[in-house]
């Protein structure tokens, strides 16, 4: 048997200029490294620690004994996007076509992309804050657009300001994309601040694309849903999904609720790439709508415990922390060091065993800080902190 020939010369590969643009998630960096330190402490996915409730599981084993392991609809199974408009007319009182207004996804993630491929031609900007979810720029760039980030800062609490976001439109942009409650700095936009970037929307004949995944994890103030206040319905690409609020991150299961000429794009590229969502992934988010409210409130009232002890122990070895309102994430000051966030989160993973996001992987803004999750059990978390708080001792600058 004659021997293959591996003498390839490497541009026979061709990475594409797009591919070649975009840098690895600095969030799944430190995933893989914790991985292989089974005795560190990870702060650093953001994914619940709760196993997904009983009831949510059940449904989907009944679903594969009964045999629904056939594909859905593209758009997803109906009775899934009826309960859907069932809870955001509670919620909202928004009324969304389960038809012709919502779509399915694989995660957010999906929804996401899919709304900017529908939506950017090349060249198109999309502005979206800093610090931001690291998929968003990446999202914009995969569509041929253009990402134009716009500061936020801890002393406006990390709010996007409607005069700072108009600062940046230009006759080229076409979307704001916002993430709040946020990740990474769990802030949280009040309604005021909300109408204010509903205004520039319609005055620039902009849309919003809303990742609201985290809606339902806010301590003390109420989310706001952009689509609901007036005029934006219409203006509006609405993501959202299981994963966080229902400890469903591994089933892969979001939304998307946007005017029926958008869905309809989005939902003719996703028939090419995903086709549907799982069927028992589906079912199982059924019965998280229809059943599943009690243990979100016992989810969030935990991680509402685990904050104040994170927050407050960040600040008791030296890290200021703006305190967060929603998500599941403390984002400290590390400035007291010395040290950019890279290096903070290096050597405090290989010194202390305690892995944590440096910020400048959310953008330019985030320096100076890093990202810790509090979706761990406070064990961890108190014992995470003794560690960090030897290593601040260490490196702290006089």
């Amino acid at each position: 048997m004659r021997k293959q020939s591996t003498n390839l010369n490497k541009s026979v590969y061709n990475i594409s200029r797009r591919a070649n643009e975009l840098s690895p998630s600095g969030i799944r960096k430190f995933f893989d490294l914790v991985y292989a330190m089974p005795d560190a402490i990870s702060l650093g996915v953001g994914e619940p620690d709760f196993v997904t409730p009983w009831h949510i599981r059940e449904s989907a084993i009944e679903s594969i004994e009964k045999g629904q392991t056939m594909y859905t609809s593209n758009s997803g199974i109906i009775e899934l996007r009826k309960e859907l408009n069932k809870y955001f007319r509670n919620e909202y009182d928004i009324d969304y076509d389960p038809n012709t207004e919502m779509l399915v996804t694989v995660g957010v993630s999906e929804g996401l992309d899919l709304a900017m491929r529908a939506m950017i031609n090349p060249g198109d900007e999309v502005i979206i804050s800093d610090p931001a979810y690291v998929a968003y720029a990446s999202a914009v760039i995969l569509a041929d657009g253009v990402p134009v980030a716009v500061p936020t800062y801890e002393a406006n609490n990390f709010a996007l300001e409607a005069a700072d976001v108009e600062k940046y439109i230009t006759k080229k942009t076409r979307a704001i994309l916002i993430g709040y409650p946020s990740n990474p700095t769990g802030a949280v936009m009040s309604k005021d601040q909300l109408a204010a970037i509903a205004d520039l929307a319609q005055k620039h004949n902009l849309m919003v694309v809303s990742d609201e995944i985290y809606a339902k994890l806010v301590y003390g103030v109420t989310h706001t849903c952009i689509a609901s206040l007036p005029g934006m319905k219409a203006r509006t690409i609405l993501l959202n999904g299981f994963s966080k609020a229902f400890a469903m991150t591994g089933w892969r299961v979001g939304y998307a609720c946007a005017p029926k000429e958008i869905i309809a794009a989005m939902t003719k590229i996703h028939q090419y790439s995903m086709m549907c969502v799982s069927t028992m992934g589906q079912v199982a988010a059924i019965e998280a709508l229809r059943n599943g409210a009690d243990s979100v409130k016992e989810m969030v009232e935990d991680y509402s415990r685990r904050r104040l002890v994170i927050v407050k122990g960040l600040r008791d070895i030296g890290l200021p922390c703006f305190e967060p309102k929603g998500a599941f994430y403390a984002f400290p000051s590390i400035k007291v060091t010395g040290m950019t966030s890279e290096q903070f989160a290096e050597t405090l993973l290989a010194e202390e065993k305690v892995a944590a996001v440096p910020g400048s992987a959310f953008g330019k803004c985030g320096e100076g800080y890093i990202r810790c999750c509090y979706a761990t059990s406070l064990p961890k978390i108190e014992e995470a902190l003794k560690r960090m708080g030897r290593f601040v001792n260490k490196y702290k600058k006089s």
